[in-house]
C-alpha cells in the first residue's frame, strides 16, 4: 500500500532515502506539483520560448540558473534526488531504465525548468465533490498523445499530449469552471467528448500513464499535459535532456492557492 503524505518536505525526504518511488498524484494535497525539464545551457533559451509559446501544456513555473539544483519553490529541496523517477534521453530518444537520481548525470551547465502540473488541481475537484478516476483506482493518470501539434519554438516541435479524468455530462460545467482557476496548472480541458477528434485511437490504451474506469454515463476530459515537452526532446535531440518519469512529479512548498484566480 502506497504512503500517504501531506507535508512537501516529508515526501521529498521519502524519495530521497529510497522510501517512495510511485506516482504522486493525490500526495500532498493543496500543494504545487510540477513537472521537470532539464537541459544543457545551450538549448535552454529556445526551450523556454517553447514554454511561452505553447502556454497551455508548459505553464512555467520556475527556471533555475544554471548548474542550480535547488529551486526556490522548495525549501532544503534538490533537483537531483526529490523526483521518484526520472527519465533521461540522449540524442531525443528515452532510455529504458529510469534512474531515481541525477547525482552521476549531473552537469554544471544543466538549466532546470518546473512546469505547472494537473494533479495540483485534483484536490480543488475533490472538494467541490467531483471525484477523479485514477486518484480512486490508485493509479496514475492516464496520459495520451494527440494529433494537435504545439508552435515550434527552434528545434523544439512536436504533438500535445492530454491528460484524461472521465465525469458525468451533468458535472462537466463545474469541472472546467473549476479547472480554469489554475491555468498556470494547464487550466481548463482542452477537448471534451469524442477522443478520436483530437487524434486518440484507443482510450483504453494510454501512451502514458494507466488506463482508468470509463463508464457508460460518462464522457473523458481532457487537459494539456507536462508530458507534452518530452515528445519535443525527440523533434529536438539534444544531447543529453532529463526529464521526470510520466506521473513522477517534483512536489514544491507552494500553495495552490497562489496560483488560484478568482
Amino acid at each position: 500500500m502506497t504512503t500517504h503524505y501531506d507535508v512537501p518536505a516529508d515526501l521529498r525526504t521519502a524519495i530521497r532515502r529510497g522510501d517512495f518511488r510511485g506516482q504522486t498524484s493525490g500526495q500532498c494535497p493543496g500543494y504545487v506539483q510540477t513537472n521537470l525539464v532539464v537541459l544543457p545551457q545551450a538549448w535552454a533559451e529556445e526551450f523556454a520560448e517553447f514554454c511561452r509559446k505553447n502556454p497551455k501544456p508548459c505553464p512555467l513555473v520556475e527556471q533555475l540558473p544554471a548548474g542550480e539544483a535547488r529551486p526556490s519553490s522548495a525549501s532544503d529541496a534538490d533537483l537531483r534526488t526529490d523526483v521518484p523517477r526520472y527519465r533521461v534521453f540522449r540524442d531525443g530518444a528515452a532510455e529504458s531504465v529510469e534512474p531515481t537520481d541525477l547525482l552521476p548525470l549531473w552537469r554544471d551547465d544543466f538549466v532546470s525548468f518546473l512546469i505547472g502540473c494537473s494533479f495540483t488541481f485534483e484536490a480543488a475537484l475533490v472538494r467541490a465533490g467531483l471525484p477523479v478516476r485514477h486518484l480512486e483506482e490508485g493509479r496514475n493518470v492516464p496520459m495520451y498523445r494527440t494529433s494537435r501539434g504545439c508552435a515550434p519554438a527552434g528545434r523544439f516541435a512536436g504533438p500535445l499530449v492530454v491528460s484524461m479524468r472521465p465525469f458525468r455530462r451533468e458535472q462537466i460545467a463545474e469541472v472546467i469552471e473549476v479547472t480554469s482557476r489554475f491555468p498556470a496548472m494547464h487550466g481548463s480541458p482542452v477537448h471534451v467528448g469524442d477522443p478520436a477528434t483530437i487524434g486518440i485511437a484507443d482510450i483504453r490504451k494510454p501512451d502514458f500513464g494507466d488506463a482508468v474506469t470509463i463508464r457508460d454515463d460518462e464522457i473523458p476530459v481532457f487537459w494539456a499535459c507536462g508530458v507534452t515537452p518530452q515528445l519535443s526532446l525527440a523533434a529536438a535531440r539534444p544531447e543529453l535532456a532529463v526529464t521526470h518519469s510520466p506521473g513522477c512529479m517534483f512536489v514544491t512548498d507552494l500553495p495552490e492557492r497562489q496560483f488560484e484566480t478568482p
